[in-house]
């Protein structure tokens, strides 16, 4: 009922009830304030006496309540600055009953004035303070609220508990700080404990967050910190300076990660690379493998080109509905269709091209994982080769303007079946590039993307959660790395910069230590690494040596011909390639030994035909 009345009142009816209530007080001080000095009951010559002074007083105080705007003030935000509007309220308003006085026959002694001031001043901030405590009180019936214990009472702390103690669904309940000057001081309302006490206080208080208040501290101790606090059963946030949030915009992070640029080694490249909306903008694509790392974040990118029409194409049932529902809230009016099937049906593909007159192809589907195509060699070839001829060959009968397949730099000089037939599948779009009058083929090649799927980061994450080991493979392994995000807005360029046949690569910086990312995501989690050096370390770092197929070093290029593009981040390389007879005879190879599911003639013919495909033994790294 409470509630109901509350929630009702409109902001003037509000305003209109705490200037009723600041003029009452105006008349109950007085009156009060006189009963006290001459002991005598209020009665009607007190009501005569006092009218002078009311008709100035109360036009006075209702006046200066509207220029302060104290009669607008939230109750909740009412703090030490609308007690100091009070007061000066107060202080006009009985310096007025002084002005009066010095006019009227029968003048009332100056302590009036002088009692007068201080008892409205405590009426109108009393009644204000007990008012806001009630009408929150009235907010909250019924609605439970997270106990909160913050861990830091230093400024930023101290700010957070002035925030909360008017916030409807958290409650402040203490500090917990290292520092013995603050330990049992009472801060904002709130005792400050020592944490050795901080079990205690969490069981006692029923806690059920803690928040890290204290931003000086650098990520690894706060994360440290972090997880010895969630063995309490505790959630727990760390919260930057109000500052800091105002200076870089930053929200508040449940974890404390390892910072992007540290694990690759530079800046992000997203500000560096143009927009790529005019090359899209309503085009109908294709985008093959929508449902992986690359093709979902090339979808999301791409909503934002407003294309006529985006068709997904994935064998993954789950991952295709994920990534369709996610755009169809990204973007309602946007004509997506869900394909579900593999780019080896070929007359599937030759359909969807057909059906929706497919003008441009971002072809992302593969199979990546190094060792699982490893050990499944003909259906890696499958996909990535074959797979790829047939969506290419279908772009180029449909009349598509522009086919952009996506790489690896395990393509260069290959010592895998995967990089192989990523090495393959360029080729074939390299050969097809050459004959091609209407649709323009070109390809990107990059290193690992971070967080995609099968990467080495989420690997580390999951191990490290586990508590170790963390895996390498050895200890001088390096790769490139790029965001996700880098990698898709590359792809994209590249349609926009083709002229058929390229290879377009991004200037990445120099390769990443995989050992330094794995110390670096281990101490950012708050643990310490187990070493010779730190015996009593929380996480060890197990080198397992080299995987089939794995080498020391990857590579972006397999000449050093390199050429410029419109943008100076972005590298276009010219590499040979088999002529069409030679394509057409390694390709009827490849089938026969994929259809006889013979395993050692797709190796060799991946040796006959691949420059420079050195398989690897199992006891020897690749270093180049």
């Amino acid at each position: 009922m409470l509630y109901e009345i509350c929630v009702s009142l409109g902001r003037s009816q509000k305003s209109a009830i705490l200037l009723a209530i600041d003029l009452f007080w105006v008349v109950v001080a007085f009156f009060l304030t006189q009963a006290l000095l001459y002991t005598q009951v209020p009665d009607g010559s007190m009501l005569w006496r006092s009218l002078p002074y009311l008709a100035v007083m109360l036009p006075l105080a209702a006046g200066i309540t509207i220029y302060l705007g104290l009669h607008r003030v939230k109750l909740i935000a009412y703090e030490l600055q609308g007690v100091v509007e009070s007061a000066g309220l107060a202080t006009v308003v009985g310096a007025s009953g002084v002005v009066v006085n010095a006019f009227v026959p029968d003048p009332l002694t100056s302590q009036v004035f002088v009692i007068f001031t201080m008892m409205f001043l405590i009426m109108s901030v009393s009644s204000r303070l007990i008012l806001r405590d009630f009408v929150m009180w009235i907010y909250r019936e019924g609605v439970p609220r997270k106990r909160v214990l913050i861990y830091g009472a230093g400024q930023t702390g101290q700010q957070l508990a002035t925030a909360l103690h008017t916030d409807d669904s958290l409650q402040p309940v203490a500090f917990v700080d290292d520092n013995p000057t603050l330990q049992s001081l009472t801060i904002a309302g709130l005792r400050v404990h020592s944490p050795v006490h901080i079990r205690e206080i969490v069981t006692r208080n029923n806690i059920d967050r803690v928040v890290l208040a204290m931003p000086s501290a650098n990520a690894a101790i706060q994360a440290r910190l972090a997880r010895k606090l969630r063995q309490l059963g505790c959630e727990v946030h760390a919260l930057p300076s109000f500052a800091q949030l105002l200076s870089a915009g930053d929200l508040p992070s449940k974890s404390v990660p390892v910072e992007v640029a540290d694990l690759l080694g530079r800046s992000h490249l997203e500000s560096d690379l143009p927009g790529v909306s005019d090359a899209y903008h309503g085009r109908r694509i294709l985008v093959t493998g929508a449902g992986g790392s690359i093709g979902s974040e090339l979808c999301r990118q791409l909503v934002a080109c407003k294309p006529e029409c985006l068709v997904l194409f994935d064998h993954s049932e789950l991952s295709l509905y994920n990534v369709e529902r996610e755009l169809s809230e990204l973007a309602p009016g946007l004509k997506v269709v869900p394909v579900l099937g593999s780019i080896c049906e070929k007359a599937l593909v030759e359909q969807v091209f057909s059906d929706h007159d497919i003008e441009v192809v971002l072809h992302a589907a593969a199979y990546k994982h190094l060792p699982m195509v490893e050990v499944n060699c003909i259906e890696g070839l499958r996909n990535n080769v074959i797979g790829t001829k047939i969506v290419a060959d279908a772009a180029r009968q449909a009349g598509t303007e522009r086919f952009i397949l996506v790489s690896s730099d395990k393509a260069v000089r290959p010592t895998s079946i995967m990089g192989s037939s990523k090495r393959l599948a360029e080729m074939i779009v390299q050969d097809l590039a050459t004959r091609s009058t209407g649709t323009r083929f070109s390809m990107v090649r990059f290193g690992n993307v971070l967080g995609s799927s099968g990467s080495v980061i989420p690997l580390f994450e999951d191990q490290i959660a586990r508590g170790g080991p963390v895996t390498v493979t050895h200890n001088d392994v390096t790769r490139y790395f790029m965001t996700v995000s880098e990698a898709v807005r590359l792809v994209l360029l590249a349609g926009g910069f083709a002229r058929g046949g390229d290879v377009f690569v991004l200037e990445m910086g120099k390769p990443v230590s995989i050992r330094r990312v794995a110390r670096q995501m281990i101490e950012g989690a708050g643990y310490t690494v187990r070493d010779d050096e730190n015996p009593d370390g929380d996480i060890e770092i197990a080198i397992t040596g080299l995987r089939p197929g794995e080498k020391l070093h990857e590579e972006l290029l397999i000449g050093s011909d390199m050429l410029t593009t419109p943008h100076p981040k972005i590298l276009r390389a010219q590499e040979g390639h088999l002529s069409e007879i030679e394509m057409a005879n390694a390709l009827r190879d490849l089938r026969d030994a994929i259809e006889a599911q013979d395993q050692g003639a797709a190796r060799g013919i991946l040796r006959r035909w691949v420059e420079q495909y050195e398989p690897q033994a199992l006891d020897t790294p690749i270093t180049r």
